[in-house]
């Protein structure tokens, strides 16, 4: 036996969508923030941003960062080299040791998107 529907009806949405939009991030602005959001999406580099943030002065040697995600100086360097690629992060090279402090705007800059 065939079924047979009966046509949906046409629903009237006179008025639903907003003519008001407005662009509130450019497509360079849209790139930038992906790129940052990439950087941030793996564990170990919140790990990192958290550490770095409650150190002592706001600041962390690299030397101290490995122990406590439980990853090798190497992969800890490589993970704090895409968060200063990305602008989370600065280095300041300390006789033969790399310091590591938050970039309070950048964070703002995402705290702004998200908001």
């Amino acid at each position: 036996m065939a079924r047979t529907t009966a046509p949906l009806p046409v629903v009237e949405t006179a008025g639903c969508c907003s003519p008001g939009l407005v662009e509130t991030l450019s497509r360079d602005q849209a790139t930038d923030m992906a790129a940052i959001f990439k950087a941030l999406g793996d564990p170990a580099r919140l790990q990192l941003l958290a550490l770095i943030k409650s150190s002592a002065g706001g600041e962390a040697c690299v030397c101290d960062l490995t122990a406590p995600v439980g990853l090798s100086q190497p992969t800890v360097s490589h993970h704090l080299k895409v968060l200063a690629d990305a602008g989370l992060v600065r280095r300041e090279k300390r006789g033969i040791w790399a310091w590591y402090a938050l970039v309070p705007e950048r964070l703002a800059e995402i705290a702004d998107v998200l908001r």
